[in-house]
């Protein structure tokens, strides 16, 4: 795989360009959630609203590498977690934990700004 991936779309989901997409168990984008199952699959490069549509009734183009995200204020990622895994909150936020087995991984902590955590996905 190159560093581009062009993915069916979950139904009903709505990915916003910018975002962090997950693969739900059965294969398909949506945002990234707190959830369990899923898998990091990067950030969305388009915006792409499957809102009334089937599984796979639209695709997503989602670039792999390096990203900003934002950091959790209730479970923060800090310098002690850098080349760590860190966890997916929602579409454009990380946390330093599992949430005791609530959240997928999100992919490895590169650094933590002031403003937010450089997350690898690959």
């Amino acid at each position: 795989a190159g560093e581009f991936l062009v993915l069916p779309v979950a139904a009903n989901a709505k990915i916003h360009a910018g975002a962090l997409v997950a693969v739900n168990a059965s294969g398909y984008a949506a945002p990234g959630s707190t959830a369990t199952g899923l898998r990091s699959a990067g950030r969305a490069e388009e915006q792409v609203d499957n809102s009334g549509g089937a599984d796979g009734a639209k695709n997503v183009t989602v670039r792999r590498g390096v990203f900003k995200f934002k950091n959790s204020g209730a479970d923060p990622v800090g310098t002690a977690h850098v080349l760590g895994d860190c966890y997916i909150v929602d579409d454009e936020t990380v946390a330093a934990t599992d949430g005791t087995g609530t959240r997928s991984k999100a992919g490895k902590v590169l650094a933590v700004d002031t403003d937010g955590v450089w997350v690898e996905i690959k």
